[in-house]
């Protein structure tokens, strides 16, 4: 099932090390544009790899790179290891520091159809784009997607343990997360990595599109290569995984917020009168709790008002898209057909390349938002749970675009990934010679 390897990885200089802080970064697609500018204001800041700004990005990160590895601002590895990731938190209303535990390494890029690394959500068009033409021009990786295995049994978890207990990094984010790193060398351990992961699929939990980027160089490469051998480096990607089966894996929701259209808060009631019921609300700020345990219920939020609507139940035999049941009764598959294909106008299948919608994860900036008029109304939703999204990868469907925010995101610079042959290069079958050594035992 999933190969994976472990990674020579490109870090900071030691130098640089007590500086990790200031020059870690958000993931590219919850940075803020105030956030960039201030970030860009750091010249070894990771955003200049995984944000990078000018009329010419790509080309502007690839020169940037060149600098830092001629420079010595960044280094590799001489050898791979496992990167041990542990990210501490708390979430509103807890009474308890929650810990995700995971680590990072090079995980095969595996097609769609090989049913290796399963998908959840649909992905915007644009995004997959700017991530291929990144790593085409750099063949970096500033952070790492975020994949889920299953065991039940925690094997790993005691080896990393150990690698945090002395870390290379202990540092809080702008999250306001507790982020360590550690690092295993040891090859004997790295062995039982590789043999654990080796009869797992991998639900890939964020970084979709990084991830598509990932497959289509790799398929450009291959098709360029007479020579191909699957072991070469654009075959891998750089994947943080974590137990799926942990009690600490969050999932937050993500709201929609939709611009530049032209309906009105009026006609918009009278074309859901048919489909929904509608009440209106007093306090905008109570619409998560009013919807949070009503299936088919969201929040509605225009400039002067706000709604919690919710789907009539005898209507859902009118969703005549063919999908799995596991995704046809999901709330936000509710929202997009009923709502945003029937109300708005905009075609499922056309959404994800749409202009008119924007995501947002946070209630408050929805909120200002609508108020401040950047945005015509927004729709507040649900999070997804852990047995929904198992239950779509299982189908072989997925969800609509933005249907997930695993909470925390990973960091963008703790370590930097390369598929360039030069800096792969290594006896891999050392580790597998202690799979095997192992597996006789």
């Amino acid at each position: 099932m999933a190969e994976i390897l472990p990674i020579k990885a490109w870090r900071y200089n030691p130098g640089l090390s007590s500086q990790i802080e200031e020059l870690s970064s958000p993931l590219f697609d919850v940075v803020s544009p105030k956030q960039r500018e201030a970030l860009y204001k750091n010249p070894h800041n990771s955003i200049h790899l995984s944000v990078p700004k000018g009329e010419n990005p790509a080309q502007q990160a690839k020169a940037t790179l060149e600098v830092w590895k001629s420079t010595g601002v960044i280094q590799q590895d001489r050898i791979p290891g496992i990167y041990v990731y542990y990210q501490y938190f708390r979430l509103p209303g807890q009474d308890r520091d929650m810990c995700r535990k995971g680590f990072i390494i090079n995980v095969k890029a595996y097609d769609w159809d090989e049913n290796v690394i399963l998908r959840h959500e649909n992905t915007i068009a644009k995004a997959v784009n700017d991530r291929i033409e990144l790593l085409k021009e750099t063949g970096f990786q500033s952070s790492p997607t975020h994949g889920l295995y299953r065991d039940p049994d925690h094997v790993l978890e005691k080896y990393m343990d150990q690698a945090v207990a002395d870390p290379l990094y202990d540092i809080e984010d702008y999250q306001g997360v507790r982020e360590k790193l550690g690092v295993i060398h040891d090859a004997r351990i790295i062995s039982e990595f590789l043999q654990t992961l080796r009869d797992k699929k991998i639900i890939l939990a964020d970084g979709h599109h990084r991830y598509e980027g990932a497959l289509s160089y790799r398929k450009e490469m291959m098709a360029n290569n007479p020579a191909h051998t699957g072991k070469e480096a654009y075959n891998y990607h750089m994947m943080y995984l974590t137990n799926a089966e942990t009690k600490d894996l969050r999932i937050l929701p993500t709201h929609r917020v939709f611009q530049n259209l032209k309906i009105s808060e009026e006609e918009i009631l009278s074309r859901l009168e048919n489909d929904f019921i509608i009440k209106t609300l007093n306090d905008p700020q109570e619409i998560e709790e009013l919807i949070l345990h009503k299936q088919w219920a969201f929040g509605l939020i225009f400039p002067e008002s706000a709604y919690k609507i919710r789907l009539k139940p005898e209507k859902f035999m009118e969703f005549n898209h063919n999908l799995p049941d596991a995704v046809k009764h999901l709330d936000l598959s509710i929202l997009h057909y009923f709502f945003i294909e029937r109300i708005l106008g905009i075609p499922m299948e056309k959404q994800r390349f749409s202009d008119n919608i924007d995501y947002e994860r946070n209630l408050s900036r929805c909120h200002l938002k609508v108020s401040k008029g950047e945005a015509n109304f927004a729709v507040i939703t649900k999070e997804i749970s852990m047995k929904e999204v198992i239950a779509v990868c299982e189908s072989g469907s997925v969800m609509p675009q933005k249907s997930t925010y695993f909470y925390p995101k990973a960091l963008s610079g703790l370590i930097f990934g390369s598929v360039l042959q030069d800096d792969f290069e290594f006896p891999y079958e050392l580790f597998e010679n202690h799979v095997n050594t192992i597996s006789s035992h």
